[in-house]
């Protein structure tokens, strides 16, 4: 553990000695291309990827009895997105690729299911006029919180808050429902809402309802007609610098780049989306409802170069009757915050630093206990984030289970 920590100060030391830069001035528009003079109609190919190396006091074993290694390489995310618009009346958007990739899902030719890339968003979008507009498919418009609509490409921390992304492989596919929306804006405030179809072979799918815990597969067990839809939308008023609602993709740290202050406010509701045993020993359905408030500040810190990002949530998780599944997801409350600070320098040219720690605290009903993590880290960039290198140390407690302290790094590009 000595050397866990050793190793995180001496990359932070590293960093802030070689010096800082305000965003990056060699990316501007990106892989963009003009279908016309006047750039109205275009389209736009985006690509990222994030390789990890990741160390952790977490012991395992194999099938054999034989213990598992410590230091591992992945494959976090490998992905590409495209968007065109070809009318500014209408919009079509497909993002594929896959999260991840390590040893042991990798398959000898690259054809098992989880070595496969898969649709992450496709949908479709009209504008109604300039400030809304309705679309369908398989999206990304998410409700409960910013963090549920985070974008992987520039987040503060290593990665998202996990708890956050409240219904991955429940009632969705990865973070993404099959359904319609509705976006705009209403002056200062922003708004998302979407009505969709929940999951059939959901991560739960084969659980067991008990009189006193809920298994979230309700439509698999109660049918379509009882538990076949969820209903979402968030709504956040921005009372500085005003985010895009172009794309769903929430911003996790603009490097100094805007003054942003937004208080935001949201809810997922599945009815009969979980499942337990009536008295008699039948189904009956239980609603799953999911509230979230938070609030996003990221700013500028006088004239030095220097910048401050700042999140905060606070949830209710009602999943069902002491629901709990792979002490991921659980009945109860979740607070959540993280703040980072970009060191000082005024050189576009240079490397920049932005140390961050983050905090998350869990209620749990069914184990009647809590759960936390605490992460502290670092990004290094090269090139803003569309070149970085990222540095945390996680320590996740679980109940009465030991702590499992981890130390992730992470070279990211996107272009």
């Amino acid at each position: 553990m000595k050397n866990k920590y050793s190793f995180l100060l001496s990359f932070l030391f590293l960093a802030t000695s070689i010096g800082m830069a305000q965003g990056s001035s060699e990316y501007t528009g990106g892989m963009k291309v003009k279908l016309n003079e006047d750039g109205s109609k275009y389209f736009r190919i985006i690509s990222w990827a994030q390789f990890w190396a990741q160390h952790s006091d977490n012991e395992s074993l194999n099938s054999f009895g034989n213990e598992e290694s410590d230091l591992n390489f992945s494959i976090r995310r490998a992905r590409v997105l495209m968007y065109a618009q070809i009318s500014k009346k209408f919009l079509i958007l497909t993002h594929f690729g896959l999260n991840s990739q390590n040893a042991g899902n990798l398959s000898p030719t690259g054809q098992s299911s989880q070595s496969q890339l898969f649709f992450h968003d496709v949908w479709g979008e009209w504008s109604l006029d300039t400030n809304h507009a309705i679309g369908g498919g398989l999206h990304y418009w998410n409700g409960i919180s910013r963090a549920n609509n985070q974008s992987t490409l520039n987040m503060l921390t290593l990665d998202n808050n996990r708890q956050s992304w409240s219904t991955i492989g429940l009632s969705d596919q990865f973070a993404r429902h099959m359904g319609v929306y509705m976006k705009g804006k209403f002056g200062k405030l922003q708004y998302r809402v979407s009505v969709n179809e929940a999951l059939n072979n959901g991560l739960d799918v084969n659980g067991i309802p008990a009189a006193d815990d809920a298994t979230y597969n309700g439509r698999a067990i109660l049918g379509g007609a009882d538990a076949g839809k969820n209903f979402a939308g968030y709504f956040d008023y921005h009372f500085l610098d005003q985010e895009s609602n172009f794309l769903p993709y929430k911003v996790g740290s603009y490097i100094g780049g805007k003054k942003v202050f937004n208080v935001g406010a949201g809810f997922f509701y599945h009815p009969n989306g979980s499942v337990s045993l009536n008295n008699a020993g039948g189904f009956q359905g239980e609603d799953v409802a999911i509230f979230s408030v938070d609030a996003f500040y990221d700013a500028p810190m006088g004239e030095n170069g220097s910048a401050i990002t700042a999140y905060a949530q606070f949830q209710s998780n009602d999943y069902g009757t002491n629901f709990t599944l792979g002490q991921t997801y659980e009945t109860g409350s979740m607070f959540y915050t993280h703040v980072g600070y970009l060191l000082p320098g005024q050189s576009d040219k240079m490397i920049k630093i932005q140390p961050y720690v983050s905090y998350n605290n869990r209620s749990i009903d069914a184990i009647d206990d809590n759960a936390s993590r605490l992460g502290i880290g670092g990004n290094l960039y090269f090139s803003g984030h569309h070149s970085k290198l990222s540095l945390e140390y996680s320590n996740q407690k679980y109940g009465n289970l030991d702590a499992v302290g981890t130390v992730t790094v992470q070279a990211m590009i996107y272009l």
